[in-house]
C-alpha cells in the first residue's frame, strides 16, 4: 500500500498536506505532473532571475489556501461536507491544467483564440472518466454550476485563492516586496452570506493592500517592459516558425509542437481530435527552449537571428507611452530599422511589434468583492471603504508600446 497522505514542504506557505487518496492520484497522473515543467510566470526570468517556479508548486499552495479557507469558513458555522471540501480542493488543483509552454506567453499564439481556463475545463472531463466519475463536483465548482456559488468564487473571483497564492508566490520567487499582501489574514476574514464569499468589514484593510500589491506587481512583474520584449521575441519566432513550415523552409520540425505550427488549431478542432489533444498536452517549456536552440542554426536568418538574440539575452528595446502610437511616429520607426539593419521590408513585422497593455486591480462591474458590515449590510468594496484608494483601484490604465532591435529610439 502507497501511503497517499504525503506532506509537501513549500517555501511559500510551509508544509502542504495532500489531504486525500484521490487528491495524491490526480497530483500524480501524466496531465498533472507536467506542470513541473511549465513556469508559473514563463519568461520573467530573464528579469527577476529567481522567478523559475512553476504552475506545479502554483496549484498546490492554491490548493493549500482552499484547505486553509474552507477551514475559516467552516469554524465560522458554515456546513461543509467532506465531498464539498475535496471538490474545492481538486477544483483549484486543476484550474491551470490546462496552461500550454511558457503559460501566458503563447497563450494565443499556439492556439486560436483559445483561452486556458476553457482547455483546464475539457482536461478536467477527460480527468473525470479516468477517475470514474470522482472529479464531477469538482467541475461542476470550476465551472459555477454548483449551487453554492462561494466555492466557484474562491476558485475564481476577484478575491480567490488562485490570485492570493500567485500574488504571494511571485512576490516572494522575484523578490519584490510591494506584492506582499497578508494572505492569512484575508483567509481569516473571509465569510458566507446567503452562499455568497464575503469579507468581514474588519478586513477591508486588508482588502486594499490586497488590490494595491495586485496593481504593483502587474506593472513591475506582469508588464515589465523586459517581459514584454521577451515574449513578443518568443511570439515572433512562432510566427516565423509558421511560416516557415507553410513554405516547406524548416529543417528542425519538432515533434507535437509542429502539429501547431502546421496549421491554426481551433477548440473544436482540438476537442474532436484526440491524437492533437495528446501532442498537447505532451508540450512543456522544455520542448520550445529546445526548439529555439535548434532553430537557432536555421538557414533563415530572421528566425535565426531572433533565436540567437533570445537565447543570449540580446532583447528587443520596448518603448511605452500613454497615448496611441501614431502613424507617422511608427513610419518612422520602419523607416530607421530599414536603414540601420540589414532587414527586408516583408519581414519588418518580426522585429518591429506595437501593443497594448492595461492593469485594473478592481473591475467592480465584474464579480464584486463584498463586504458584509457590522450591521450585516453588504456592499461591494468600493461602497464600503472611507479610502478614496480603492475607488481609484478601479480605473483601468492602459499604456501603448513599440518594441524591437535596441538603437532604433528616434
Amino acid at each position: 500500500m502507497i501511503n497517499k497522505k504525503k506532506v509537501i514542504n513549500d517555501p511559500v506557505w510551509g508544509f502542504i498536506n495532500i489531504p486525500t487518496d484521490l487528491v495524491f492520484e490526480v497530483i500524480q497522473h501524466p496531465y498533472f505532473q507536467r506542470l513541473r515543467r511549465i513556469r508559473q510566470l514563463g519568461l520573467t526570468e530573464m528579469v527577476y532571475p529567481g522567478a523559475t517556479h512553476t504552475r506545479f508548486h502554483h496549484a498546490l499552495g492554491a490548493m493549500h489556501l482552499m484547505t486553509e479557507a474552507l477551514k475559516s469558513i467552516q469554524s465560522k458555522g458554515h456546513e461543509i461536507s467532506a465531498e464539498e471540501f475535496e471538490g474545492a480542493q481538486l477544483a483549484i488543483l486543476l484550474h491551470d491544467i490546462g496552461h500550454g509552454p511558457l503559460s501566458h506567453a503563447l497563450e494565443y499564439s499556439l492556439l486560436a483564440n483559445i483561452k486556458h481556463e476553457a482547455l483546464s475545463a475539457f482536461i478536467m472531463e477527460s480527468l473525470n472518466k479516468e477517475f470514474s466519475g470522482k472529479l464531477q463536483l469538482a467541475i461542476d465548482i470550476f465551472n459555477n454550476t454548483y449551487h453554492r456559488p462561494f466555492f466557484h468564487q474562491l476558485v475564481s473571483s476577484q478575491l480567490d485563492m488562485d490570485r492570493m497564492d500567485y500574488l504571494s508566490r511571485d512576490c516572494f520567487f522575484t523578490g519584490v516586496s510591494e506584492g506582499t499582501i497578508g494572505a492569512d489574514r484575508l483567509i481569516k476574514m473571509l465569510d458566507v452570506y446567503n452562499e455568497e464569499l464575503v469579507v468581514e468589514e474588519k478586513g477591508i484593510y486588508s482588502i486594499e493592500n490586497f488590490l494595491t500589491a495586485r496593481r504593483l506587481m502587474y506593472w513591475q512583474v506582469y508588464l515589465h517592459k523586459t517581459t514584454l520584449s521577451a515574449e513578443n521575441m518568443i511570439i515572433s519566432i512562432v510566427k516565423r516558425a509558421r511560416h516557415l513550415i507553410k513554405h516547406n523552409q524548416l529543417n528542425y520540425r519538432p515533434p507535437n509542437l509542429s502539429d501547431f505550427l502546421s496549421a491554426e488549431i481551433n477548440f473544436n478542432e482540438l476537442l474532436e481530435n484526440d491524437a492533437l489533444l495528446t501532442s498537447f498536452l505532451k508540450l512543456d517549456d522544455m520542448d520550445l527552449w529546445f526548439a529555439i536552440k535548434q532553430w537557432s542554426n536555421e538557414t533563415d536568418p530572421t528566425i535565426s537571428l531572433i533565436c540567437k538574440m533570445l537565447l543570449n539575452r540580446k532583447l528587443f528595446s520596448v518603448y511605452i507611452q500613454p497615448t496611441q502610437i501614431d502613424a507617422s511616429t511608427f513610419e518612422q520607426y520602419k523607416n530607421k530599422l530599414l536603414n540601420d539593419f540589414a532587414i527586408p521590408a516583408s519581414e519588418l513585422d518580426y522585429f518591429l511589434i506595437r501593443g497594448t497593455i492595461s492593469n485594473a486591480a478592481y473591475l467592480s462591474e465584474d464579480t464584486q468583492i463584498k463586504v458584509k458590515m457590522k450591521n450585516k449590510e453588504i456592499l461591494d468594496v468600493a461602497i464600503a471603504s472611507d479610502l478614496p484608494n480603492i475607488q481609484a483601484l478601479s480605473k483601468i490604465v492602459t499604456k501603448h508600446y513599440i518594441c524591437c532591435p535596441k538603437n532604433v529610439s528616434l
